[in-house]
């Protein structure tokens, strides 16, 4: 079973990974070309949404499941994963939660964009930096690798 949720959790994270990049670009174009906000810039975003929060519950799974709470916090690896990777894709996963919520709440399409490109942006560039870090803490794997 653990297996399977490690294997999801990092095959998982392509998927997230494209959607947050796509979602991205989408809402900047929109913003900056002010576009109406269509039902499919809609569903790019829920999906997106979905996907994170769905990577946040594997992950959550693997930590608890492998016991990485308990993890010695003084050694460079062991803070890694159990403190600063989860704190940090917690704090995105809400970024992109927020931002979701926030284009909702407005009426303005431009407005919706913009909202979207802003908080699915930084949560984008949390992921990516804290991907960097692992990378940087261990240096067997690598950022496209799969573990």
């Amino acid at each position: 079973m653990n297996d399977i949720l490690k294997s999801a959790h990092s095959g998982w994270r392509y998927v997230v990974f494209i959607l947050l990049v796509v979602a991205v670009i989408n809402a900047l174009s929109g913003w900056l070309s002010k576009k109406p906000y269509t039902e499919g810039n809609r569903k790019l975003n829920v999906f997106t949404l979905v996907s994170a929060h769905i990577q946040l519950l594997l992950g959550l799974a693997v930590y608890f499941l492998n016991g990485w709470y308990k993890i010695d916090s003084s050694v460079a690896m062991g803070r890694y994963w159990k403190m600063e990777h989860i704190s940090m894709m917690i704090l995105a996963i809400i970024l992109i939660t927020v931002g979701n919520s926030r284009s909702k709440k407005v009426a303005d399409a431009t407005a919706k964009h913009k909202n979207i490109a802003v908080f699915f942006g930084l949560g984008l560039i949390i992921i990516i930096a804290t991907i960097f870090m692992m990378v940087k803490s261990d240096p067997s794997r690598t950022f496209f690798g799969v573990s």
